[in-house]
């Protein structure tokens, strides 16, 4: 089974930028852009990111307003905060390259721990995202652990191996309707074409505390924004208190700084 994904995987490779290189702080970048972002939208911004800053030392000398400006067009503006946070933890130093190092890093979980750690050291650890759970779980006929995916990893092979998972689910071994004719694999699968778990059903986002949130950063991109004007630039004209506790919550995330005349970007 082993060869024969490893194989495919060689041959049907999708061509990301990314995957061009073993900078652990460029794996980092595009790990944190790429969650709940979809692919086409974080190519430019991760070039462009890169080119400002290259470095966590360049990320964390750089005021977190720029950093959040770097982020637009991405969503999830709290990334920005915890990737800045990250590159000050890490600093001018080495990089971490062990999990519990990885762990204590703002903003990195389990998952992205791991894809560091294979991506950019090509350790032999398996991921665990949205379409790698699926094909382990259809591989091993059983719900998809940590211990499953890493039993599955051919040794001195985890970089080639999870790149090769992730392009199986993303092209072949899909949530519905599974090409399971094209599946290199296919002979070892124990769940053919079973149907995998719902997805979590995310909550609307039309008039949502979300997109409220997000038009504020977005206005603050531009410059600061008066108490006054918070309801209005969040879409809410009349209801005041609601925009005063969203608007609350960016500061306690740390992306809003708050003074007497109204909201900005933090320094």
């Amino acid at each position: 089974m082993r060869p024969a994904l490893l194989s495919w995987g060689e041959s049907q490779r999708r061509d990301l930028p990314w995957r061009r290189t073993r900078d652990p702080w460029a794996i980092l970048v595009s790990e944190l852009m790429l969650q709940q972002t979809q692919v086409p939208r974080v190519i430019p911004k991760y070039a462009a990111f890169l080119d400002e800053f290259p470095t966590p030392a360049v990320c964390a000398a750089a005021p977190r307003a720029a950093v959040v400006r770097a982020w637009a067009g991405l969503g999830y503006n709290r990334r920005a905060v915890s990737l800045h946070r990250a590159a000050i933890a890490i600093g001018d130093g080495p990089f971490p390259n062990t999990l519990a190092a990885l762990l204590a890093l703002p903003g990195v979980g389990a998952y992205t721990a791991r894809a560091v750690l294979t991506f950019a050291f090509e350790a032999d650890v398996g991921v665990l995202e949205v379409n790698t759970s699926r094909v382990v779980a259809r591989l091993t006929g059983a719900a998809a652990t940590q211990a499953a995916a890493d039993d599955l990893v051919p040794a001195g092979q985890g970089w080639a191996w999870n790149q090769a998972m992730i392009d199986l689910g993303a092209t072949v071994c899909l949530r519905r309707d599974p090409r399971c004719g094209e599946c290199p694999v296919r002979r070892w699968c124990r769940a053919p074409g079973a149907d995998a778990p719902p997805p979590t059903q995310q909550s609307r986002f039309e008039g949502s505390d979300r997109q409220g949130r997000g038009r504020l950063v977005d206005a603050l991109r531009s410059g600061p924004v008066a108490w006054a004007d918070i309801a209005g630039v969040m879409g809410w004209p009349d209801d005041e208190r609601r925009a005063r506790r969203v608007a609350e919550t960016l500061i306690v995330d740390g992306l809003v700084d708050a003074g007497d005349g109204g909201l900005r970007l933090p320094a």
